[in-house]
């Protein structure tokens, strides 16, 4: 693709070159930089491209889209634009043939529950026979073909590269999870939703939006921009109207709003609710009629995410029984609230959740599951160089639910984990728990702090009981843990399965 076409349209202050260039590629990641790509200089939190200008040029990059004209290098076009982050999207969108045009886009955001919702709305879209692609925090997956993510939302050269080749390959209907940063940075301009679903909003992220109503507003953006690409009747906002914020959304968007909730208002709700050990029953009622549903999922946190997908998929139209099938198809969506299978026969979970209001819910749920005389025990922490005003937050929710928790390291970064424990502490404290001092019985209430994650598996585990449920929360699908400027492999469902046989062959 030309470079002159592909500038077309923008603000260009500087242009010094040739622009009949022919452009092969097109990154802001100058590692990725192949010969005859197009290299966008963007200023990041931690980075900024202009650093790595002559790294791409080295590369074999033919042209370079920057903001400062700092050096000129030989043989190679510059031009200066005055915001490359806004410019990158569109620059992604036409080099990839806005790939996402005449397609099912629909984009779920929220603080919780992206992940579950897509995977439910993606096996009922499957189960209609349609086509899907999907793009989450797990994996990037289309027609057999997985990737690993590296984001919940890629940047959007990647973002939209990998919508070109859902489209070559065929999909129909592309399910994205929406991050707060991709909107906020512009990542998904040009991309034309059909739909957008809204899950909930509480706490989360603000080591980056610095305030809530900064958080709210950037999540906003999906739902504010719905309709300018497309026929607004043609475009629908799916909205949680349990949640206040939903009510702020349904009354920014410019389209249709479909409300789902446990209210009678709500197009689409669920009814005589049945939440047991062996998941969910209820009815899902509609406008176009009711139908019995089963999940194999577990808690009321799950109902809000099977009624999210439900809604999103009958304002597509397709039917209420392939929306039941759909819903009952899942059973696991990894990470979350996922069951560790052991020979001891003990109940123990590994979730995500790594915001307070996730943890309450994931705890709240496992309360109502719990045997009489057992026990429901945590093992959490926070993650480090993010958010430190959630921490007590966290410990004040792991304090009030259970009957034992451990307090751990997260993914503690550059982070002093044991300063991450001090702080999670205090909010334990504040619940009236006490620490179980060295050597005392772990059959009374209380906390203990084991910072390193795999002891405090192993000790969670051999403390339990077949009665008690065991919880290991805040990484939930990631096979990882980063400690200082290091990854390392650790994925909590391994090691509890682990941390189970050890204990069964010691017993």
């Amino acid at each position: 693709m030309r470079l002159d076409y592909l500038l077309k349209g923008l603000s260009i202050l500087e242009h010094h070159g040739r622009g009949d260039l022919e452009i092969k590629g097109l990154t802001n990641d100058s590692r990725a930089v192949k010969k005859g790509d197009l290299f966008v200089a963007v200023k990041g939190d931690n980075q900024d491209g202009h650093r790595y200008l002559a790294h791409a040029v080295q590369r074999g990059a033919h042209a370079l889209v920057i903001e400062n004209v700092e050096r000129v290098f030989r043989g190679v076009t510059v031009v200066r634009l005055p915001d490359t982050r806004a410019a990158l999207s569109e620059l992604a969108a036409r080099f990839y043939r806005y790939p996402a045009r005449d397609m099912n886009l629909i984009g779920i955001t929220g603080t919780n529950g992206k992940t579950t919702t897509s995977y439910l709305l993606e096996s009922i879209l499957k189960e209609a026979g349609r086509k899907v692609g999907l793009i989450g925090s797990i994996s990037y997956r289309f027609g057999g073909k997985s990737l690993r993510a590296s984001l919940t939302t890629p940047e959007s050269t990647d973002l939209m590269r990998i919508i070109r080749e859902m489209r070559d390959a065929g999909v129909t209907d592309i399910i994205a999870e929406v991050s707060s940063h991709s909107l906020d940075q512009g990542r998904t301009r040009g991309l034309n939703w059909s739909r957008a679903l809204f899950t909930n909003f509480s706490r989360d992220h603000l080591d980056y939006h610095s305030t809530m109503e900064e958080y709210f507003k950037a999540k906003s953006l999906l739902f504010d921009s719905l309709g300018e690409d497309k026929e607004r009747d043609q475009v629908k906002a799916v909205v949680n109207m349990d949640d206040p914020k939903g009510k702020v959304l349904a009354r920014i968007t410019k389209v249709p709003v479909v409300s789902y909730g446990l209210k009678d208002d709500c197009l689409v709700r669920a009814t005589d609710i049945e939440s047991r050990q062996r998941g969910l029953r209820f009815t899902l009622a509609t406008p176009s009629g009711h139908v019995p549903t089963t999940s194999c999922l577990l808690g009321q946190i799950n109902v809000y995410n099977i009624l999210g997908a439900a809604a999103t998929a009958f304002s597509l139209n397709v039917d209420l029984e392939i929306i039941a099938r759909g819903i009952k198809r899942i059973t696991i969506v990894p990470g979350r609230l996922q069951a560790v299978e052991n020979k001891r026969g003990l109940s123990v979970y590994v979730d995500y959740a790594h915001t307070p209001d996730a943890l309450e819910k994931v705890l709240q749920t496992l309360i109502c599951l719990r045997r009489t005389k057992g026990r429901l025990i945590t093992v959490f922490g926070c993650g480090g160089d993010r958010d430190r005003g959630k921490r007590p937050d966290m410990g004040r929710v792991a304090g009030n639910y259970s009957d034992l928790a451990i307090i751990t390291s997260d993914n503690p970064r550059g982070e002093d984990p044991a300063e991450i424990a001090d702080s999670v502490e205090l909010g334990v404290k504040e619940s009236g728990l006490k620490r179980i001092e060295s050597g005392r019985s772990y059959q009374e209430r209380g906390y203990e702090i084991i910072l390193d994650r795999r002891k405090a598996i192993h000790a969670a585990i051999n403390m339990a009981k077949k009665e008690d449920i065991v919880l290991i929360a805040g990484k939930g699908h990631e096979d990882y843990q980063i400690v200082g400027n290091r990854k390392r492999h650790f994925d909590d469902v391994e090691e509890a399965a682990l941390a189970t046989d050890t204990a069964r062959r010691s017993a």
